[in-house]
C-alpha cells in the first residue's frame, strides 16, 4: 500500500507534520500501523544538532513505554493532588459561603425583632383606627379623633409605670371581671410612649395560633425563611409550637440584652386575655414555660411580662411557682367616679344637663362597670338601656342554668346538676344580701356592695368543687383575686334577685334536687330478686369477719321446713 504522505513531498516541512496525524488514523483502522511505519521514508531531513522524532513526537530510538513526565505512579500522584486541591476550594468555597450567611441570618433575625419594640405598634394602630370608626348616635359624628378616653382609671397611674418601664423587677398579673378597662389601660400607657419598647398580644387557646401571634408581635418568623426550605431540607421548623416559643424567647433575650446596654430599660411584653389559654396538659406547660421565663427576666431586669386575665384560675396556677408576681386587681368604678365620668360625657356630647337623679339611678342598675356605662353613656334613654342590659344578663344565666323540676329525664342528669349547683349558689347569695348586716354601698367611696362568699363555702354549698370554674369562665359569677365569689356584675346580681324572687321558685329547686337524688339513688342501687321461697322456707343471712384484718363477709343460705314436698314440686314445676 503507498503511503499517503508522498504525495506531498514538495511541501515544506511544516505541511508534513501536520498530515502525519491523517496518517497515523488511517493506518490504524486498517490495521496495518506496523507494515506502515516500516515502509515509511522520512519526510526530509533534519538539521543537523537537532533530534529526529517520529509520529508520536517521540525521539527516535526511545521506548513506547517511557513518559518525558516520569513514571505512572508519579502522574497519578499528581492527578490526585490536583482533584484533592479542586476539591478543598470548592468546598472551602461552599463552607465559607454558608457560614457566612449563617451569620447573616442570624444577625437578620436578631435586627428584626429589635424593630418590633421601635416606636409605634400594629396593636395601636388598630386601636386608633377603632377610635376613627363613625358613631351609631348622628349627635356623635363629629367628635374629633385625636379624643382622649372620658374615663381615667385610679390604676393607671401604676400601668403607665409599668409599661414605660419605671416599675422593674417583677412581672404583672391584671385580673377583673370581662368589661372593667385592663385592656384600655394598657391601650393607653403604650399610646403615651408611642409603643416604643412594648409588644402585645392575644393569647389563643390553640398553641399554633399562640406561636404564630408572638412570632407577628416580636417579628420572628420560626425559621421560615431559612435558605434550606429553597432546597426542600428538614429545616429547623420541623418541631413543636411549644419548642418554636422557647426558640423565640431565646432570641428574645438577646435583643433584651443589647436594648439593656443603649437605653438602660427593660422591654415589656404584654399577653392580652390568657385565661383563654385551656386548662388542660398543653395550656398548663404553655403557662408554665411563659410563667419561667417571667420569673427569670424579673429577676435579670430584662423583660416585664405582663399577663391580662377575666379568670381566676390563671392565678390559681401562676400562684404555684410565683415569687417575683405581682397581682393588680381591677374592679367596678365606684359610684363618685362613674357619676362623674357620666355626666362629662352628656354634656360634651348630647349637649343637655343631667339629671343627678337619673345617674343615680344608672349607677344603682348597672353599676360601675365600664362596658356597661359605654353602652348607657351613648344611649338616648339611660334607664331604658339600663333594664335592657339587666334583661340580657337575666336570660344569659337562665338559658345556662335554668332547672326543669321534677319532671325530668335521667339523660339530662349532668346537665342540671350543673344547671342545679349555680341556682343553689346564686340563692345562696341573694340570701346573704338580705341579711341585715349586709350593706348595699360601700362607706368609704359609695360604690356598690355586692355580696361574696369564700370559695371553699361556695364549694360546700354547691356540694360540687369543679363548677365554680366554669361558671366564671362563661361570666355568671366571678372569683376575685382574694378568693371570694360573688355575682359577675350588678345587672347579674340584680338578675340573681329577679329569679329567685319568682313565686314557686324555692319548691321548683327543691324538686330539682329531689329529682337528682332519686336518680343518683336508682344508680348506686343494686336489686336482688329471691324465688322458690315456699312451704316455710327461709333465707338465713350470716354476717363475719374474713381471713383478713377488717374483711367483712355475708352468707347467705336458704332453709327449708319440708324438703320432701319442696322437692317434689319443684320436679312438677320443672
Amino acid at each position: 500500500m503507498r503511503p499517503v504522505w508522498r504525495r506531498f513531498n514538495h511541501l515544506p516541512r511544516s505541511h508534513h507534520i501536520r498530515a502525519q496525524p491523517a496518517c497515523y488514523w488511517l493506518h490504524k483502522r486498517v490495521g496495518i500501523q506496523r507494515r506502515c511505519s516500516s515502509t515509511t521514508e522520512p519526510a526530509a531531513k533534519s538539521t543537523e544538532g537537532e533530534p529526529q522524532k517520529d509520529q508520536d513526537g517521540r525521539e527516535k530510538g526511545q521506548s513506547r513505554s517511557s513518559n518525558p513526565n516520569g513514571p505512572i505512579y508519579q502522574q497519578m500522584l499528581e492527578a490526585a493532588a490536583t482533584a484533592f486541591a479542586s476539591i478543598v476550594v470548592v468546598g472551602s468555597g461552599f463552607a465559607l459561603g454558608g457560614y457566612m450567611y449563617h451569620r447573616f441570618y442570624k444577625w437578620l433575625v436578631i435586627h428584626k425583632m429589635e424593630k418590633a419594640f421601635t416606636p409605634g405598634d400594629p396593636v395601636l394602630e388598630l386601636a386608633a383606627l377603632g377610635k376613627k370608626l363613625p358613631d351609631t348616635i348622628s349627635n356623635l359624628q363629629n367628635i374629633a379623633t385625636d379624643e382622649t378616653h372620658w374615663v381615667v382609671r385610679d390604676e393607671q397611674a401604676k400601668i403607665d409605670a409599668i409599661v414605660n418601664g419605671t416599675e422593674r423587677g417583677r412581672y404583672h398579673l391584671l385580673i377583673g371581671e370581662k368589661g372593667t378597662g385592663k385592656s384600655s389601660m394598657l391601650l393607653d400607657a403604650m399610646h403615651k410612649i408611642d409603643g416604643e419598647g412594648v409588644s402585645m398580644f392575644e393569647a389563643h387557646a390553640d398553641l399554633e395560633i399562640f406561636r404564630v401571634r408572638l412570632g407577628k408581635a416580636l417579628n420572628f418568623e420560626f425559621h421560615e425563611d431559612y435558605i434550606g426550605s429553597y432546597f426542600s431540607e428538614r429545616g429547623p421548623r420541623e418541631s413543636s409550637a411549644l419548642l418554636d416559643i422557647e426558640r423565640a424567647f431565646n432570641k428574645l433575650e438577646k435583643v433584651a440584652i443589647n436594648r439593656r446596654k443603649k437605653v438602660g430599660r427593660p422591654l415589656i411584653v404584654i399577653v392580652n386575655c390568657i385565661h383563654l389559654l385551656r386548662d388542660d396538659e398543653d395550656g398548663r406547660d404553655l403557662l408554665e414555660l411563659l410563667q419561667q421565663r417571667a420569673e427569670q427576666w424579673a429577676a435579670s431586669n430584662l423583660i416585664t411580662v405582663i399577663f391580662n386575665s377575666d379568670d381566676y384560675w390563671v392565678y390559681e396556677r401562676l400562684k404555684q411557682l410565683a415569687t417575683r408576681m405581682e397581682v393588680t386587681s381591677i374592679t367596678d368604678l365606684p359610684k363618685a367616679q362613674a357619676i362623674a365620668a357620666l355626666s362629662k360625657y352628656r354634656q360634651r356630647y348630647f349637649q343637655e344637663p343631667p339629671d343627678s337623679k337619673v345617674l343615680a339611678e344608672v349607677y344603682d342598675k348597672v353599676g360601675g362597670r365600664l362596658t356597661f356605662l359605654n353602652r348607657v353613656a351613648k344611649s338616648k334613654n339611660m334607664i331604658e338601656m339600663c333594664d335592657k342590659i339587666i334583661d340580657t344578663e337575666k336570660r344569659w344565666f337562665l338559658n345556662q342554668c335554668w332547672v326543669l323540676g321534677m319532671e325530668m329525664d335521667d339523660d339530662v342528669m349532668d346537665q342540671q346538676k350543673y344547671a342545679s349547683a349555680a341556682m343553689v349558689m346564686a340563692q345562696a347569695l341573694v340570701q346573704a344580701e338580705q341579711h341585715d348586716e349586709h350593706d348595699d354601698y360601700d362607706p368609704d367611696d359609695g360604690s356598690h356592695n355586692i355580696p361574696q362568699i369564700p370559695l371553699h363555702k361556695a364549694r360546700q354549698i354547691m356540694t360540687r368543687a369543679d363548677f365554680i370554674r366554669q361558671y366564671d369562665h362563661i361570666n355568671l359569677f366571678t372569683i376575685t383575686s382574694t378568693a371570694y365569689v360573688r355575682a359577675d356584675s350588678v345587672p347579674m346580681q340584680r338578675a340573681f334577685r329577679e329569679v329567685c324572687g319568682e313565686e314557686g321558685f324555692d319548691e321548683h329547686l327543691e324538686a330539682t334536687l329531689q329529682r337528682i337524688s332519686e336518680i343518683e339513688s336508682l344508680g348506686r342501687t343494686r336489686e336482688i330478686v329471691s324465688k322458690d321461697l315456699v312451704l316455710g322456707g327461709r333465707y338465713k343471712f350470716l354476717h363475719k369477719d374474713g381471713e383478713r384484718r377488717g374483711e367483712k363477709i355475708t352468707e347467705v343460705t336458704i332453709e327449708n321446713a319440708n324438703p320432701k314436698t319442696f322437692v317434689a314440686e319443684a320436679d312438677e314445676e320443672d
